[in-house]
């Protein structure tokens, strides 16, 4: 299910999107989402350079699209690192301080933030067109020039502890943290953005650590710049050259461990009296790519299944009551991760049953073609709802961001909705007896029970 959806309230207008590159003509092709165009160059040390010139006028959507997140984390010991350097990176440099950094994001009316996740850290800042030098000026000073003491990272170290420990209080985090653990053995997707909590615990005493880890990853290679709004290309890609152009190239790259293929339903449980009933199925689900058109099938037949006018939801909520809300749908990811079906169960003894209507609607659209004008309203609504969602800059450049740190090309966004239009019933078929396989499934319960006595 594609995230970072946001609104866009122009008529979709399908328009050739210009490319700086050799591939403008493959791209040209391509029925277009996204009617400004995508220019991308990159520098001569690796660094990726993405514009959309988008008409807000006096305002810049810059973000910093690092391809590194908790699934590049494959020491022993060494796990929670990609989002510690999320909070690390606005601790300061030599020339800005902390105090001094968010003065200057002030002085040129700019809000900044980052955030984390499997394949990913985005920084991203919102500000005065105008001002962009200066964006890059700071930008540019704590990525190439980050510098903190063992008594700074000390104490950042304190705060991720403090943040797993809050959100540790949720059972859907705690399910979350089992659930992975089970379905992902090899693969580093087997641990969450924050980490192992013995990790997290131990994290104040890997100051050396962190110092590699810095130097691995925050390299130009793994970056893209990305800026929207009332720009020029030109303008940005020589403030790039200025300003990023001597940030030095690295040669490191994570050895992602494959993860076997599962071969028995798996089960993840927490016991928690007085708390909703939750049932959760977690089929493996593909990596992203915008070639192929499983992705994309299912993605439609999420909406297909469990939309709140699917019949499945009419069943369970509106019919029977026996649920409060059924969801379905996964991430794009840059390896396979989970497709996951949740729902909140009204009584404890109902678990079995949902579960069971939720198998049948799952088989049923491995045998029965979807009806012809379901599957196109789907479709329509998956694409123009997209279309519809990005109505300023930051939007689109959230949206654009995602297929970045998927792809390392932003051109995915336009890439993959056209290929909706090219899902058949037959495609919908095949994702469904490929993915939706009892083997590949890990069953996640919440209930007062000792085990979630789920078959």
């Amino acid at each position: 299910m594609i995230k970072y959806i946001y609104g866009l309230t122009f008529l979709l207008l399908f328009a050739a999107c210009s490319n700086t590159d050799s591939t403008a003509d493959n791209e040209n092709a391509v029925e277009k989402i996204l009617p400004y165009p995508i220019q991308q160059k990159k520098l001569a040390n690796g660094l990726n350079v993405a514009v959309v010139e988008y008409p807000s006028p006096g305002l810049a959507a810059f973000q910093i699209v690092m391809r590194v997140g908790a699934r590049d984390e494959v020491e022993d010991g060494k796990t929670g690192f990609a989002h510690f350097f999320e909070h690390m990176m606005f601790r300061g440099t030599d020339n800005y301080s902390s105090d001094d950094y968010s003065a200057a994001l002030k002085s040129i009316g700019a809000s900044a933030n980052a955030n984390t996740w499997l394949d990913r850290t985005v920084y991203h800042m919102t500000g005065n067109a105008l001002m962009l030098d200066k964006m890059f000026e700071i930008e540019s000073d704590r990525f190439m020039n980050l510098n903190y003491s063992v008594h700074d990272f000390k104490t950042e170290a304190g705060a991720v502890k403090g943040e797993y420990t809050k959100n540790h209080a949720s059972p859907y985090s705690v399910l979350n943290e089992k659930t992975v653990e089970q379905a992902f053995k090899d693969h580093t997707y087997g641990h969450t953005t924050m980490g192992y909590w013995d990790d997290v615990v131990d994290m104040p005493n890997q100051y050396e650590y962190s110092l590699e880890f810095f130097d691995h990853f925050y390299r130009p290679e793994y970056a893209t710049i990305l800026v929207v709004g009332d720009v020029k290309f030109d303008s940005v890609y020589a403030l790039a050259q200025k300003y990023f152009g001597s940030w030095e190239q690295g040669d490191f790259a994570s050895a992602i461990p494959a993860e076997a293929p599962q071969t028995e339903i798996r089960y993840a449980h927490v016991e928690m009296a007085g708390f909703p009933p939750y049932l959760e199925l977690n089929y493996k689900s593909p990596a992203f790519t915008d070639t192929s058109l499983e992705v994309a099938a299912l993605d439609v037949v999420s909406t297909i299944l469990f939309s709140d006018r699917s019949d499945l939801y009419k069943k369970l909520v509106l019919d029977e009551a026996k649920v409060r809300y059924i969801n379905g749908g996964f991430f794009f990811t840059r390896d396979p991760y989970l497709y996951s079906v949740s729902a909140s169960v009204i009584n404890e003894e109902d678990m079995q049953y949902v579960k069971d209507e939720i198998d049948k609607a799952l088989n049923q659209v491995k045998t029965i073609a979807v009806d012809s004008l379901l599957l196109a309203q789907t479709k329509s609504k998956l694409k123009y709802s997209a279309a519809m969602g990005a109505d300023n800059a930051s939007s689109i450049a959230d949206n654009l961001a995602y297929f970045i740190w998927l792809s390392g090309d932003a051109e995915s966004y336009n890439r993959i909705y056209d290929s909706y239009d090219k899902v058949t019933t037959s495609d919908i078929m095949k994702a469904a007896e490929k993915y939706f396989v009892s083997e590949h499934l890990t069953i996640s319960t919440i209930s007062s029970q000792k085990e979630g006595g789920i078959k």
